[in-house]
């Protein structure tokens, strides 16, 4: 098939941001994200309030990723969505506006993988980052996801390792819930951390068989931790938080670092790819650009308009998938719990 003027709209609705992105071949033209502010005050995403929201931006989303691009709904050449994994309320919304608009404008749907498609955003046609030879090692880590996965094609890919329990995303937002702050915890823990000493509090690190991960227990020591000095001296967070910050940041980072150090080391493989929101974790980027030192890894980092839920990442799939003419129509349903 052509790949001349290929125009994509992707949507991507899988968690708490509606976002919607156009891209030409495997460019991005726009990319439009709409932040749900609205979850902060619970602690963490509300999925009702989320699927709300979702119906409220959407239209916004796509108007706006249209123009930015520059772009008539009638050039578009396919429609590429969010199909799962995720809240079921959220993957609907971005599910049903896209069937419809296929249906209107009478060109195909491609459904995509979240997953997949954290790990595919590395071949975004962009100055601002490398595209990876295959095979390569994928790692995903999000607020929801904890993976590694061996990646030998665009769409051959088997998960060599998970979290058992909690993700690293959660590990940052609980252990921050503890300390008091805000949510999302992680960008302020990996802030607060650059100014304090990694190695003040040791923490232990879970173990976990093979290359799977576990972060529950990590937390449940924070959270001992904390209240034992509290107990001793009720100004104990105040006076240490960015010592807190940093232990429980280079805990985190080594535990991810290990497990991707066996796993290179058990399957040959030096080439590695990170994803998802976490990977804007700058301790976590460092870590891994040190690997290409210490462990000879080429390392391949996310730009960071690509590492949070976006739809541009949602559009490379769905033109990689248009050019195998891989499409699907309009039964196909939304499914919350879909694997690599």
């Amino acid at each position: 098939m052509s790949t001349k003027d290929v125009y994509i709209l992707a949507i991507e609705s899988s968690c708490d941001d509606t976002s919607a992105a156009v891209l030409q071949n495997g460019k991005v033209l726009s990319n439009v994200v709409a932040n749900q502010k609205i979850h902060e005050a619970y602690g963490g995403v509300v999925p009702e309030l989320a699927s709300r929201a979702h119906q409220q931006n959407i239209v916004p989303v796509v108007h706006q990723a249209l123009t930015i691009a520059n772009i008539d709904k009638k050039q578009l050449t396919a429609i590429a969505f969010t199909r799962g994994p995720g809240l079921m309320g959220s993957l609907l919304v971005g599910t049903s506006f896209a069937k419809s608009l296929s249906l209107g404008l009478n060109i195909p749907l491609i459904e995509v993988n979240h997953m997949q498609a954290h790990i595919l955003a590395h071949f975004i046609e962009d100055e601002a980052q490398s595209i990876p030879k295959f095979p390569f090692l994928g790692m995903t880590i999000s607020g929801g996801h904890t993976q590694i996965v061996l990646v030998k094609d665009h769409f051959d890919m088997e998960v060599i390792g998970e979290t058992l329990d909690d993700a690293v995303g959660e590990a940052y937002d609980k252990s921050g819930k503890i300390l008091g702050l805000t949510y999302p915890a992680g960008p302020i823990i990996d802030k607060l951390a650059r100014e304090g000493n990694p190695k003040a509090f040791p923490f232990p690190k879970p173990k976990a068989p093979g290359l799977n991960f576990s972060f529950s227990g990590l937390k449940t020591a924070i959270l001992y931790f904390v209240q034992k000095q509290v107990k001793e001296n009720p100004n104990f967070i105040e006076e240490n938080l960015v010592d807190i910050c940093a232990s429980i940041q280079y805990t985190i980072v080594n535990i991810i670092i290990d497990k991707l150090k066996k796993a290179s080391k058990e399957t040959g493989i030096k080439t590695i790819a990170i994803g998802g929101g976490v990977s804007a974790n700058s301790a976590i980027r460092k870590a891994l650009k040190d690997g290409e030192q210490k462990y000879g890894w080429t390392a391949h980092i996310p730009k960071f308009a690509y590492t949070t839920d976006n739809a541009a990442m949602i559009g490379i799939v769905g033109y990689l998938k248009y050019l195998q003419e891989d499409f699907v129509d309009a039964s196909i349903s939304a499914s919350s719990r879909i694997k690599i």
